[in-house]
């Protein structure tokens, strides 16, 4: 297995504790992507496919419904997706995607709890040497399906590593091979669970266990701000 096996390992469990946090999230998500492709899924592939992550989710309808209807109303705020850099104790890379209305509020609050945990607010794309942009799809195991059969297909899409994980088979690929991948999967009547824009560490850091926990509390403060969406860093 592949470094994007071990990765989709190491994240498996790490799920958002509270689901009002997890529909915040989405509804941002579906807001953005109504408002810059439409709001009707059958024509909006972005859309289309958030709506299946709300769905994993188990967001109910009305407030995926209302999300899309938010991205047309006047009175809306703009989010922007605006991504934070910098490193946590012990020299942790970490990047933070942020989905916000208010940019001035997002960075004096990043830069805050960096300051206040031992860490420090960088540029953006200054570890962009350190952080491999990938795409993700989860799909519904198939019966009979051939893996080796499907790699080969998808190989010409972009696609670099294809695995199982119990009833699900993960495919990860090169950042702009979402689109071509996305196609071919909907076209060949694959079901797609979820999907997702990762970043995957090519160089880890190894720290103890009294080094990971002043680390783990700069990223669970991160993680509870409410513009924040992902948060990746490079600790094993």
């Amino acid at each position: 297995m592949g470094r994007a096996f071990e990765y989709r390992k190491a994240r498996k469990f790490k799920r958002w504790g509270n689901m009002a946090k997890v529909f915040t999230r989405l509804g941002k998500e579906i807001t953005m992507a109504a408002k810059t492709g439409g709001g009707d899924p059958a024509t909006n592939s972005k859309l289309r496919l958030l709506i299946q992550n709300a769905r994993s989710e188990n967001m109910p309808k009305e407030n995926v419904e209302r999300a899309i209807k938010r991205a047309f109303e006047k009175d809306t705020s703009d989010y922007k997706e605006v991504v934070y850099e910098g490193y946590g104790p012990h020299g942790v890379a970490i990047v933070i995607e942020t989905a916000t209305d208010n940019t001035q509020r997002t960075v004096a609050n990043i830069r805050s709890y960096f300051n206040k945990l031992g860490g420090a607010l960088g540029t953006s794309g200054m570890l962009d040497f350190i952080f491999d942009r990938k795409c993700s799809f989860t799909l519904q195991k198939v019966d009979n399906i051939n893996l080796e059969d499907l790699e080969l297909e998808l190989i010409d899409f972009g696609a670099e590593e294809i695995f199982e994980d119990n009833d699900e088979i993960m495919i990860f690929a090169e950042f702009h091979s979402f689109g071509p991948i996305q196609k071919y999967l909907e076209e060949n009547n694959f079901e797609i669970k979820n999907f997702k824009f990762e970043r995957i560490p090519n160089d880890m850091k190894t720290l103890t266990e009294e080094e990971k926990a002043e680390v783990d509390k700069l990223l669970e403060r991160i993680e509870e701000d409410e513009d924040v969406t992902n948060v990746f860093h490079n600790m094993e």
